[in-house]
């Protein structure tokens, strides 16, 4: 999949679509995808977009981005789509990055990361925000794929899913029935996430939640709207995809 191939007008690139078709324009024309993404950037945006090669060795990547404000940025997609999370959300991926920095201060690298560490990652890779009203968290919560998407599929009308994880997004760009999200849950008390506001998703992350790893897996081609095949109940009827709660 090239960056000339990506089908802008998917559900999911919402969020990302203004920025996105220019960035992905300007990849084509640049010798770099960070060059790219810099060129999309507002001026007084942080971070700034740096090759690859500016990552020194043995200094982890989470901790780089913390000390000097860039983002080493290969040239694929997954980086591209990263970068693309980095302009749109950017005090959420700040945040991220302060809490992961944090934990490698304090625990350093290790052959593993920890649950905090973890669950920062799977969101950051491949986590979503689903706002919606309280019977599709009910019904999400609870594996419960008919209730969600066949009995209470007029509710999806109220309700907004942001795929913020950038592997993610990755992966849609060849769309497969089993490309599964990890929807963050929002915390006791909370009254649910702020999709897709940047500054108040932000604040929402804390860290002695996250390690908890609040998570729970949303088949995203299964969003009302997402995917013409789903339009048929029977498309829910496939438990090797909507697999049964525990």
């Amino acid at each position: 999949m090239s960056l000339a191939a990506i089908d802008w007008a998917q559900p999911w690139l919402a969020p990302y679509r203004a920025i996105g078709e220019a960035a992905a324009l300007a990849a084509l024309h640049t010798t770099t995808v960070a060059a790219a993404l810099q060129q999309s950037a507002a001026p007084d945006s942080s971070p700034v977009f740096v090759p690859q090669l500016d990552l020194p060795a043995g200094l982890a990547y989470e901790a780089h981005i913390f000390q000097t404000g860039t983002v080493p940025t290969r040239d694929n997609l997954h980086d591209f789509f990263n970068g693309l999370v980095w302009l749109a959300f950017p005090e959420t991926k700040r945040r991220l990055n302060e809490l992961q920095a944090a934990e490698i201060a304090r625990r350093g690298i290790a052959s593993t990361r920890g649950p905090l560490r973890d669950a920062l990652t799977l969101f950051d890779e491949n986590g979503a925000v689903l706002d919606a009203p309280a019977a599709l968290w009910k019904a999400l919560a609870a594996r419960d794929w008919h209730t969600l998407f066949v009995t209470q599929r007029a509710l999806w009308a109220e309700a907004r899913l942001l795929v913020f994880g950038h592997a993610l997004l990755e992966k849609l760009t060849t769309p497969r029935k089993a490309v599964t999200a990890h929807v963050l849950l929002p915390a006791p008390g909370a009254g649910g996430l702020p999709a897709p506001d940047d500054r108040a998703l932000a604040r929402s992350l804390d860290a002695e939640y996250l390690a908890q790893k609040p998570f729970v897996p949303l088949p995203v081609l299964g969003v009302p709207g997402w995917w013409p095949e789903n339009e048929s109940a029977d498309f829910y009827d496939d438990p090797k995809v909507f697999r049964p709660g525990p």
